[in-house]
């Protein structure tokens, strides 16, 4: 790739540090499941410390139906495709998973008053494609690949959507699903031609909220799974047992070349690294263990419940979210093998450490992050599914989520809460929402791949 490219992203992780800091965030905020009959909508926020409306809401952008729960998004575009001339990192896919509607937003035309583009109505997915429930967007090149969840009717394993550059649907990515139980989130890295995906629960057992006797009887994931990225077709399956409850986040290493990868298993509060050792065979451990924690109210101790892992794009660091503990960590992982805890900070959960930070409650717990590309700045939401809130944090259909911003020391690890930054999703103007997935205009560190 050549150093001068026209097309989006960067020529290298290197090269992204460099990139320009970050002026706006796009957020996904939600009225689903709140009891408010309003659109899901995704709000642009000001993150340039020199504006007047810094650590603000400056856009809403209301989507066209009601009950979509808009959770995670991804770009047409990234630096997989940075030696096209003729792509942009313009649009946003927004789905929703309830609704398995795919909004394309415009963020590029005014990166601080995004636009819809375009709706790909979830019904005529259905009806192509057999499949519902859309989770995580990656482009490959000039092409989109999401992870549905589910099929029509809501039952797993669901499979993966293939949608060209103007967005429309050419039909179903992968040649076979194997004997793949469930599907959720999903990272590639070519030059080892493998994908790995994990597992969450069909649409039918997580959308009506969570039921741990589920877990018992094997309606819960516990498998991560490698694919023959090439063949699209999975070929080998990690087996995680108790040590792999629930695994979610899936984050190979950004440089292009590495095999290591890791994945947080959510109930198990565990996580798990794999790589390829020098016979060219597929291996895996267990790293971290978050210890389980007493609460006068529950019946059994509490799990972290690991919502969301990432890493830093120099890859010496890896960020966790124990969502009902509250915490967020650091770890340095320049041994992937051997990671040390350099930072924690608390905000919410329910331990009752941090109840209250930079002086709004904070109703659920760490749960989504999206770090600057520099490293040095991690932003941080509250919500992870709407039934989900419902259940363990019951309080946020009155309070509403939060955005929350933590410095991250990239010399010596070490994180701090920005004590100037705050989103209060409890102030909205149609009442409380909820946030979610965040992004920026520029690429971060979980939307960039390079082949």
């Amino acid at each position: 790739m050549s150093e001068t490219c026209c097309g989006p992203g960067y020529a290298s992780p290197a090269e992204a540090m460099k990139a320009p800091r970050e002026k706006v965030l796009y957020t996904i905020a939600i009225y689903t499941g709140t009891g408010i009959q309003k659109p899901d909508y995704l709000c642009t926020i000001d993150a340039d410390p020199d504006s007047p409306t810094y650590s603000q809401v400056i856009s809403r952008l209301e989507m066209p139906g009601i009950g979509d729960e808009l959770h995670h998004m991804g770009w047409n575009a990234c630096s997989s495709c940075h030696d096209d001339a003729s792509m942009e990192r313009k649009y946003l896919i927004v789905p929703g998973v309830r609704s398995t509607n795919l909004h394309i937003v415009d963020c590029g035309t005014d990166p601080r008053n995004p636009k819809l583009h375009k709706v790909i109505d979830g019904a005529e997915i259905k009806a192509k494609t057999n499949l519902s429930a859309p989770h995580t967007v990656h482009c490959l090149g000039s092409d989109i690949i999401i992870s549905m969840l589910g099929d029509a009717k809501g039952n797993a394993p669901g499979g993966y959507l293939h949608l060209n550059k103007d967005f429309e649907i050419v039909g179903r990515w992968e040649e076979s699903m194997g004997d793949i139980k469930f599907g959720y989130d999903f990272w590639y890295q070519p030059r080892h031609n493998v994908m790995v995906s994990s597992e969450w629960a069909a649409p039918n057992t997580f959308m009506p909220g969570f039921d741990l006797e589920e877990v018992g009887h094997l309606k819960y994931g516990r498998e991560i799974h490698l694919w023959d990225f090439e063949k699209k077709e999975p070929k080998q399956t990690f087996y995680l047992g108790e040590d792999g409850l629930i695994p979610l986040e899936v984050r190979f290493h950004h440089d292009p070349d590495s095999s290591h990868g890791f994945v947080g298993a959510a109930l198990s509060a565990n996580i798990i690294h794999w790589w390829k050792d020098a016979a060219g065979e597929w291996q895996w451990e267990k790293i971290i263990d978050v210890e389980n924690e007493p609460h006068p109210e529950w019946p059994i101790p509490v799990p972290g419940v690991i919502s969301v892992i990432l890493l830093s794009m120099d890859d010496r660091f890896l960020y966790l979210c124990n969502w009902l503990h509250g915490d967020i960590r650091q770890y340095d992982i320049s041994d992937p093998h051997r990671p040390v805890l350099t930072g924690q900070v608390w905000m919410g959960g329910l331990l009752g450490k941090a109840p209250e930070v930079n002086g709004v409650k904070v109703t659920g717990g760490p749960q989504m992050i999206q770090l600057s590309l520099d490293g040095k700045r991690l932003y941080v939401t509250t919500s992870l599914f709407s039934t989900w809130d419902n259940q363990f944090y019951p309080e946020i259909r009155t309070n509403g989520g939060c955005m929350l911003m933590v410095n991250c020391d990239t010399d010596n690890g070490g994180m701090e809460i920005d004590p100037d930054f705050v989103v209060d999703f409890g102030r909205e103007p149609n009442g409380p929402s909820r946030c979610h997935e965040t992004r920026y205009p520029g690429g971060d560190c979980t939307s960039d791949i390079w082949i």
